[in-house]
């Protein structure tokens, strides 16, 4: 499936890492809740979010004590939004979002992982170029979802694109200020979604026909998902099919 990876690769990386992705949603949630407001009906970031932590099937109660961390003001107010760009092996480009309350650690993180795997962290604007901030939707193809409804009912929200090429995935994009409409129209129409966030969409891919280049890109993703200050990774590499 290329950039995205299969479904079943991604859902058992999912199943692999659920707890840690509860931490990471969590801050998010309480970040979201801090910056917007604790209700998610006027808050489309922290609904968002809370939508996320649901599809991973992350527990009410722990979504509900991180609205009330960053409802209160107190807990979640060290974190800060940083983005860095960097280079992985043979020059693919690399965005990392973070949510951290230590941006030293972070940073210095960062620059170990991309050193250790035969990249470079690079400075601000170095890659971001070579992406489009779109709003993103993948659906999965499935026999219920007849793929003429599916594409007359995004474009009516207001999306502006609609992929059909992968095999297993339907692809809708969207200006980032109409993601929200666009992700609620289709969910009041009963559709599910394997991912919905506004995402770095890059404008061109790259291959790695290397196999050391290839090992070492893997790791490099792994390596920043272990980390609980990394909320977002994006790149450019056309992964191979597994």
């Amino acid at each position: 499936m290329g950039r995205h990876g299969t479904i079943a690769n991604r859902k058992e990386k999912q199943d692999a890492k659920r707890a840690q992705m509860f931490t990471k949603y969590a801050r998010l949630i309480t970040v979201a809740a801090r910056e917007g407001g604790a209700d998610p009906e006027y808050n489309a970031a922290l609904k968002n979010a809370i939508d996320k932590a649901k599809a991973i099937n992350m527990p009410n109660d722990n979504i509900n004590r991180a609205i009330k961390k960053g409802a209160g003001g107190t807990d979640g107010d060290n974190f800060e939004r940083i983005t860095y760009e960097g280079y992985g092996p043979n020059g693919i480009a690399v965005i990392v979002e973070a949510l951290t309350d230590n941006r030293n650690r972070t940073g210095s993180n960062l620059r170990y992982y991309f050193d250790k795997n035969g990249g470079n962290l690079g400075t601000t604007g170095c890659v971001g170029y070579m992406f489009d901030r779109k709003g993103q939707i993948l659906i999965e193809k499935k026999d219920e979802y007849q793929e003429d409804e599916l594409m007359e009912a995004a474009l009516e929200a207001g999306a502006e694109d609609f992929v059909t090429d992968d095999e297993e995935v339907y692809e809708i994009f969207t200006a980032p200020q109409d993601f929200y409409d666009v992700k609620n129209e289709l969910q009041e129409k009963g559709y599910e979604f394997i991912e919905a966030d506004i995402a770095m969409i890059p404008q061109t891919t790259t291959k790695l026909e290397n196999e050391e280049q290839i090992k070492a890109m893997n790791k490099l993703i792994d390596m920043l998902e272990d980390d609980d200050d990394i909320q977002q990774i994006y790149h450019n590499w056309d992964m191979p099919e597994k």
